[in-house]
């Protein structure tokens, strides 16, 4: 049972904010907000049998508009925006306004585990029901657009054929978690997560005990030395470590995410045993759902808990109210300085074979493309096909002497396996074309950017990552790169109104772990990107001393030479 509050001491004022929050555990659980009270309605679950049975049949009119703008999100559904909508009218119209008769899917592939079969069937559905779309998103999801509800029962009946679903792909719930793409094969990993992924998936998705959070909850389990799922920006994270004792489990972070209020995870400093990972995993969901703040959406994740609480106390409650057992103490990761993190390239394996990886060009790619993967890996010897958390792919299981043949037959697609900086490191969100929080494109500026640095920069090889973002949410993790892109509407040198990007510089993860700062008025028009990033390139390749990271100097350069 939750403490009272004559146990915990709080005075009136701190009872009635705490009240004012809407946290559960502490007895108010009346909804604060029409999000809330739509979920108190009706579990976004439930939806599920509406879609297939009424919807699918009587078409777009027929949504009801709580399940339209809320519930059709827990499997995978957003509706996508209408098309010639400008930025400008972004946070006026009215969400029906915005709305177009289409939507977006998002199929989960948790630990980005795919196999030919399965990855033939995603691409399949792209090209049959979605025009040919396909986007690789930094949640090794796979993310479709111009998805009609008609078309979504046959949809959901082909994934879910290979064993993939969308069931809490969006929403205020769990959504897919995070896993190293080279999981069991990586030579220097200290241990792989695939079973880990597995039983929580099996344990805990779609289960009603958590599907109504104050808002979503990412994970990210990995035992990669490399830390390629960024567990510093999750809300809960499984690191791979190795004891005083020589055994291997994880170290444990919660409360991490970026968004407007960015926050880096905090350890709680524990070390959990593989076995106890969905136990565990399921403690810190439910102290997310009992003590979560539901009255603003603005503070609901659960870093604002873990900022308000701390991380002992939230251990402290996690295995006194949740566990009903102490963890035992842990050490922490050892980390690097976090510059590359995409497994691109072709590496060895433990088991002597190579895996592939490879970059689309910002995440997008097409349905057709992608059955020409799966037919390249199965070509090749393979039927395994990773999605990474930087928008990439990646092949496993190739032989030696096969590596040169399936580089020229990736590469013949339009896959670079030896890219780039540029088209390596740069990563865009959805971006106005579909999303409905969007204030300016991505995608095409970003590809377009990537081809100007190219051609401008051929020489540049320094690890760089530029990060494009529609809006401030920061799907694309604009604080966390050297360069990033906050779209925003600016003005030009005319006194007109355009497209643009505020700009962040010097942010990553790893030992140096920081949000881009902003410099004072530091923004571009989207016609004048590619001059500013050649310009404080060229400014940096003449600044930087030996060894100096893009970051480093971005820190101690004049404000002057960073516009």
């Amino acid at each position: 049972m939750p403490p009272s509050s004559a146990q915990t001491g709080n005075a009136p004022t701190k009872a009635r904010r705490r009240r004012g929050e809407g946290q559960w555990a502490l007895g108010y659980r009346e909804p604060l907000n029409k999000n809330e009270e739509n979920k108190k309605n009706d579990d976004g679950l439930n939806v599920r049998d509406r879609i297939i049975n009424v919807y699918s049949k009587a078409g777009f009119d027929s949504i009801d508009p709580a399940d339209l703008r809320g519930r059709f999100r827990w499997f995978g559904l957003y509706t996508q925006r209408a098309p010639g909508i400008d930025g400008g009218k972004t946070a006026v119209l009215e969400p029906e306004e915005l709305d177009d008769r289409y939507f977006m899917m998002r199929v989960r592939i948790d630990g980005g585990q795919l196999s030919a079969a399965q990855l033939r069937a995603v691409a399949e559905i792209s090209r049959d029901y979605a025009r040919d779309t396909a986007d690789i998103t930094d949640r090794q999801n796979v993310q479709y657009h111009w998805i009609r509800v008609e078309d979504v029962p046959a949809i959901w009946e082909k994934l879910e054929a290979v064993g993939l679903s969308t069931t809490e792909a969006c929403g205020d719930t769990p959504r897919v978690i995070l896993g190293c793409p080279l999981a069991g094969v990586a030579e220097e990993e200290i241990l792989d997560a695939s079973p880990q992924i597995e039983q929580i998936y099996e344990d805990h998705i779609g289960s009603p005990l958590y599907s109504n959070l104050p808002r979503k909850f990412k994970s990210s389990i990995s035992g990669c030395t490399t830390h390629c799922v960024n567990h510093e920006i999750n809300d809960v994270a499984f690191v791979g470590v190795r004891n005083e004792n020589g055994e291997t489990g994880y170290d444990l972070f919660v409360g991490g995410g970026l968004s407007t209020n960015p926050m880096f995870a905090k350890r709680l400093g524990t070390f959990v045993r593989p076995d106890q990972v969905s136990e565990v995993w399921a403690g810190v969901c439910s102290v997310f759902r009992d003590y979560g703040f539901r009255r603003l959406r603005t503070r609901a994740r659960i870093k604002f808990l873990i900022k308000e609480w701390g991380a002992e106390k939230f251990r402290e409650v996690l295995e006194n109210e949740y566990l009903g057992y102490s963890l035992p103490d842990g050490p922490g990761p050892e980390l690097d300085e976090g510059l590359r993190r995409d497994h691109v390239g072709v590496r060895p394996q433990r088991d002597g074979k190579f895996y592939v990886g490879f970059a689309p060009k910002v995440g997008r790619v097409t349905g057709t493309s992608l059955l020409r993967v799966a037919e390249i890996a199965e070509t090749h010897g393979s039927d395994r096909i990773r999605t990474t958390a930087d928008q990439k792919l990646v092949i496993l299981d190739i032989d030696a002497d096969d590596t040169a043949a399936i580089t020229a037959d990736l590469e013949t697609e339009g896959y670079e396996v030896n890219p780039s900086t540029f088209r390596r490191q740069t990563m865009a969100c959805t971006g106005i074309e579909f999303c409905k929080l969007a204030i300016v494109e991505t995608k095409d500026r970003a590809a377009t950017l990537i081809d100007e640095l190219e051609k401008r920069l051929p020489d540049f090889d320094e690890p760089l990552s530029i990060n494009v973002n529609g809006c401030p949410n920061s799907c694309a993790r604009i604080q966390v790169a050297d360069i990033g892109l906050k779209g925003q509407l600016v003005m030009d040198e005319n006194g007109e109104q355009v497209e643009g990007y505020q700009i962040h510089l010097g942010g990553g993860m790893g030992l140096t772990n920081s949000f881009g700062k902003k410099v004072r008025g530091l923004k571009t028009t989207a016609e004048d990107l590619p001059d500013y990033v050649e310009r404080v390139l060229r400014r940096f390749k003449d600044q930087k001393e030996k060894d100096e990271t893009f970051a480093a100097w971005a820190a101690r350069a004049e404000d002057d030479d960073l516009k």
